[in-house]
């Protein structure tokens, strides 16, 4: 059994929950996510099977989307709205122009601070597990994208937005910076993820479904690497990677993407390569050099 399986993940149950269920459910041990969702959201949750758990973290890279509800006023220990208040402040009158043009401030590439309640390891020790013995640990900030940002509903002291954002962006994290903009605090309330890479909540299954139909949800591994750089192997060219052999291709390697996904003439995924410049890259060519290799 290999492939993907777009699972509708519940509110209410974590990651790992779910990883469990479906080791029970289908009778496999090769199972894995592509990227935590939080226990009380709900939405799409990719997880791979079989040989496809190698591919995992190429789903989680790629963009992700994001109903949410944020409530402004409060604000809480872990930015949602499961925590305990720390502060209150009032909120000031707000016109949706005002709201969308702060919002607009988050779109692009920005910096945010690692919420205490994460997932986030520092000295092999999850951020979460310190702050639930009420520990300080030093600030940890990085920078994530946000690709668009569009402010739907606006309900006395909630708003409803919809986010389009790359890896290790924590919207509710989001949601407390945009209060702050807005001469506030929130937080999250709601979360809801619609879409992971190819994967759409459209298309998302229950884990009910998935009882009934086991195995039949599987999608193609290669949906992993859809966004990926791609060739297109030869017969022999296929018959080298997979013997772990570098390949020459006709394009320099300036062109090509630092991985690439490489698929055979059906269409299957071979292998994710690297490319390798060489001093042959004067001639026009560059070589590829097999990172991890699939059985056709």
């Amino acid at each position: 059994m290999e492939g993907i399986i777009n699972v509708l993940k519940p509110p209410g149950m974590t990651s790992h929950d779910v990883i469990s269920f479906l080791r029970r459910t289908l009778s496999i041990r090769k199972i894995g996510h592509s990227g935590t969702l939080d226990p009380q959201a709900a939405g799409v949750l990719p997880v791979c099977v079989g040989d496809a758990t190698r591919l995992a973290d190429y789903l989680g890279n790629g963009r992700k989307s994001y109903l949410c509800e944020m409530t402004l006023g409060i604000a809480t220990d872990t930015e949602d709205a499961w925590g305990a208040a720390v502060c209150v402040k009032p909120v000031p009158a707000l016109s949706k122009a005002e709201i969308e043009s702060a919002a607009l401030n988050f779109v692009g590439q920005i910096t945010q601070q690692v919420p205490a309640y994460s997932a986030i390891k520092v000295q092999g020790q999850p951020l979460y597990k310190a702050a639930r013995r009420g520990e300080e640990t030093a600030a940890i900030f990085r920078n994530v994208h946000i690709y668009e940002l569009k402010i739907l509903k606006i309900r006395d002291e909630k708003i409803q937005f919809w986010v389009e954002c790359g890896k290790g962006t924590y919207v509710r994290t989001l949601c407390r910076d945009l209060g702050t903009a807005l001469g506030t605090v929130a937080h999250m309330s709601f979360l809801l993820r619609t879409s992971v890479g190819a994967f759409q909540l459209e298309q998302a299954c229950t884990l009910e479904e998935i009882t009934e139909k086991r195995g039949g949800l599987l999608q193609p591994k290669e949906l992993a690497v859809q966004a990926m750089a791609q060739i297109i192997l030869t017969e022999e060219q296929e018959k080298q990677i997979q013997h772990g052999q570098s390949i020459q291709i006709s394009a320099p390697s300036a062109l090509l993407d630092e991985e690439i996904a490489c698929l055979n003439i059906q269409g299957k995924l071979i292998a994710i390569g690297n490319w390798m410049p060489a001093a042959a890259a004067e001639q026009g060519y560059s070589l590829i050099k097999p990172r991890k290799v699939f059985k056709s």
